[in-house]
């Protein structure tokens, strides 16, 4: 049986995330959001939450977020933190595949 991810699989795995950190982010902010939506630019948190988004991302999905992946505007919507998570865990098992 073959491991290879389908683009379907990928795209399910990225609602999955999606759907999670809206729920975190919710949680969090008392707010309604969008996957789309600047949560900076809108004041609904501050450049301090973005340390725990950080810290939220790297626990729940396995992921270290270092160097210049550390800019606010990975951070700014739900959409811009899902492609981060995925970009970085598929990274990571590129490395270790090597």
């Amino acid at each position: 049986m073959s491991t290879e991810q389908t683009p379907q699989s990928a795209e399910l795995r990225a609602e999955s995330v999606e759907r999670e950190l809206l729920g975190f982010l919710e949680a969090k902010t008392r707010k309604s959001l969008t996957p789309d939506q600047d949560m900076f630019a809108s004041g609904l948190v501050s450049s301090m939450f973005a340390m725990e988004l950080v810290v939220h991302l790297e626990q729940t999905y396995q992921v270290a977020i270092v160097g210049a992946d550390l800019k606010l505007d990975n951070f700014r919507t739900v959409q811009r933190m899902v492609e981060l998570v995925l970009r970085l865990r598929a990274a990571s098992a590129t490395v270790g595949r090597a």
